[in-house]
């Protein structure tokens, strides 16, 4: 008898290139918040330094250009497949650490949504670090 396949069957077992390409969009979706932010603070970096300044950061300039860095080097990494576990776990960590120093004023309902956005992100970036990149990547031409 032929195996038949069903929709429950295909759901839970997308193609490779489903997968695949479910799994590049998911990194696109996920660097685009990063890129776009890391941009954001290189267009205006005094109110950001004020910012971190304003949370008890020392050394808000180097705070700022490091995350400028972590922002737009790992958003692109991500986007492009590259060393993908180790970048999305320390996007993660990114993440959560944000999420802790900027926006722990929990009772601001602005605050409160964006703490739980970074832990969201956080929660993305750990299937990646699980899962790894999908097969349209750097890293998949690698092996």
């Amino acid at each position: 008898m032929p195996h038949a396949t069903t929709i429950s069957s295909s759901a839970s077992h997308p193609s490779a290139a489903t997968a695949g390409a479910a799994a590049l969009v998911g990194r696109v979706f996920l660097s685009a918040i990063f890129i776009l932010s890391g941009i954001s603070k290189v267009n205006a970096p005094a109110m950001m330094i004020g910012y971190i300044s304003s949370v008890g950061l020392p050394f808000p300039s180097l705070a700022l250009t490091l995350a400028i860095l972590v922002e737009i080097a790992g958003g692109v990494a991500l986007v492009a497949g590259y060393k993908t576990r180790v970048v999305a776990a320390g996007l993660a960590l990114f993440s959560v650490l944000t999420a802790v120093v900027f926006h722990s004023a929990l009772a601001e309902q602005n605050q409160f949504i964006h703490f739980f956005k970074n832990i969201a992100m956080a929660g993305g970036l750990l299937q990646i670090v699980a899962y790894g990149a999908g097969r349209f990547s750097l890293d998949s031409r690698r092996h």
